[in-house]
């Protein structure tokens, strides 16, 4: 019989490779032959840990530098059973959905926010303009990374919050869903404002100054009712005096007199 030749078949182990997302400050580790073989693949994690039971879920897709396999964020999403928590009766609830440029792609944002009592469609309305419009200005003036990591470590809602508390006070302001639709090209990357520093420095020091003028008059009229009150007191206490006086010195003898026939008695 003729020998029969044997086949052998070379197989690759997987191994283990790292991958970085800056987004966290923290590595994954994936199973494949090559970093070629992660790129552009999609990843989900759940940040509720980290974020202190503030439940989001956040995509990530894997691309190569310098052939590192690299992480960045595609899409932030606040669980619903987190928003059904924070609902409760007789408040009011906005929402919204938009598309806004930033300096590398196209964001879609989806903003959540609650007032703290019922409220009516003209304040819904104009709240939820005057959101699109901050945001909007807020956003094309700053990258991708520097949005998600603001949106994560809330320094966004901030100062959100704190804008449109002015037309209605919120109970919760959040951002639903940021994701990344498409790179943009160079002629929509929209032109960053120059804001003029010198004036708002100017106009916070006007306004210091103003409202320490205002101390200093309160302080004063409070002085002077207080000096006016106390020279009152005196004037009241010096007539009392000279009332009594004379009605004593005018008889001395008929009070002497009184006091031996108590003494007497």
């Amino acid at each position: 019989m003729a020998a029969q030749k044997q086949i052998k078949v070379v197989t690759k182990r997987r191994k283990f490779i790292d991958v970085e997302i800056p987004l966290i400050r923290s590595k994954i580790e994936l199973i494949a032959n090559s970093p070629k073989e992660v790129e552009n693949k999609t990843i989900k994690l759940d940040l509720t840990r980290q974020l202190k039971g503030k439940s989001v879920e956040v995509v990530v897709k894997v691309k190569l530098e310098e052939n590192k396999p690299i992480a960045e964020p595609e899409k932030i999403k606040l669980m619903p059973y987190f928003i059904r928590r924070m609902i409760r009766k007789r408040i009011s609830y906005i929402e919204d959905s938009f598309l806004v440029p930033s300096q590398e792609s196209m964001l879609k944002i989806k903003p959540f926010l609650i007032t703290r009592k019922k409220v009516s469609r003209a304040v819904k309305k104009t709240i939820r303009n005057k959101c699109k419009n901050w945001l909007e200005d807020y956003v094309a003036e700053k990258k991708d990374q520097e949005i998600f990591n603001e949106i994560l470590s809330n320094k966004m809602q901030r100062p959100l919050s704190l804008y449109l508390k002015k037309t209605y006070p919120l109970s919760l302001c959040e951002i639903r869903i940021l994701e990344k639709i498409r790179p943009l090209r160079p002629e929509e990357i929209p032109k960053i404002k120059e804001k003029p520093k010198k004036e708002e420095k100017e106009e916070f020091i006007d306004q210091l100054e103003e409202i320490e003028q205002e101390r200093i008059k309160k302080a004063e009229q409070e002085i002077k009712e207080t000096q006016d009150k106390a020279a009152n007191v005196e004037s009241s206490a010096s007539e009392e005096a000279e009332l009594v006086q004379p009605s004593e010195t005018a008889n001395p003898k008929k009070t002497r007199k009184k006091k031996t026939e108590e003494e007497k008695e």
